[in-house]
């Protein structure tokens, strides 16, 4: 059995490290993957931290868990500590070897998959043994992820005023519409022009939710949106019914039975890399510098 005690305080940190994870995933699987080690590994960690505490720390809830009373204040002390000791280790060892380790890497919903994989694929050639870490979100996850260290950097659509950023170009959007829809034939279109039409968008919380209702706004109307969904594909198929028309960038691949429509004026998005205030790693700044070179892969 392991044999932590806080007379000895150095022990304790494993447990801390994984209570750590367990807190910031809400699932201890995802903890695991993210300590790398085996789940029973990290449940017995956070048995054994609780056990020394006595008191409870997390508790389940559907798949997942959530923290106690005590475990959020728990986290709210340790969990600027914990992310000192990973910045302190990062450093001692982030001229060791920038041909190793894992990256944790973040992208939008209306990044396409192809453009990331042109991307990845050219620098899993440069550096084969570098892992990256996948997450695919909408723009406030993104940014969560970077602040609390889950991630190391992720492409953004506009990025977040509070965190560091590299520009690396801008997103048009496009007015997309079913090919048998009567504005199809239209060679630009205002947004004024959308003003009798039905739309299929994000949820509120999302940023091109927002330009579709600001834009609705400045020409003088508040869109109908009787659909609501996340999902980019869904969108389209949506549309491709003829149940909606959306506001959307350009897709990497036509879809069939829709046509994209430019929109006159400067209706386009910022994009850029954000990366959170920790010193990032070998491996991580190395990845900074491949996407920012290789930016026109993101078919922006």
């Amino acid at each position: 059995m392991d044999d932590y005690s806080f007379d000895r305080p150095g022990s304790v940190a494993p447990l801390l490290a994984a209570f750590d994870a367990v807190a910031a995933e809400g699932h201890v699987t995802r903890a695991a993957a993210r300590l790398d080690v085996p789940q029973s590994s990290v449940s017995r960690r956070v048995h054994s931290l609780e056990r020394i505490l006595g008191l409870a720390l997390i508790q389940p809830v559907g798949r997942g868990v959530t923290l106690t009373a005590s475990g959020r204040e728990l986290f709210d002390r340790t969990h600027h500590v914990m992310r000192e000791l990973d910045d302190a280790v990062a450093a001692v060892r982030s001229d060791a070897d920038p041909d190793s380790g894992v990256v944790g890497f973040g992208f939008p919903l209306t990044l396409g998959s192809r453009s990331v994989a042109a991307l990845l694929t050219d620098f899993h050639a440069l550096a084969p043994r570098v892992r990256v870490r996948l997450v695919q979100a909408h723009g406030e996850a993104l940014a969560d992820m970077i602040r609390d260290g889950r991630l190391d950097l992720a492409v953004m659509i506009p990025p977040p005023d509070d965190l560091d950023v590299t520009v690396l170009g801008s997103q048009q959007i496009f007015v997309h519409v079913a090919a048998t829809h009567p504005l199809a034939s239209r060679r630009a279109l205002a947004v004024e022009d959308l003003a009798d039409e039905a739309f299929v968008a994000s949820p509120p919380s999302f940023q091109l939710r927002t330009l579709l209702d600001t834009w609705c706004a400045e020409a003088g109307f508040v869109p109908r949106v009787p659909f609501e969904i996340s999902e980019i594909d869904t969108i389209e198929a949506l549309v491709r019914a003829g149940l909606g028309i959306a506001l959307l960038p350009k897709p990497e691949v036509a879809v069939a039975g829709v046509t994209t429509v430019p929109l006159t004026g400067d209706r386009t998005r910022s994009v850029g890399l954000a990366t959170g205030r920790r010193r990032p790693t070998a491996p991580v700044a190395r990845f900074h510098r491949h996407v920012t070179r290789q930016a026109d892969h993101l078919a922006l």
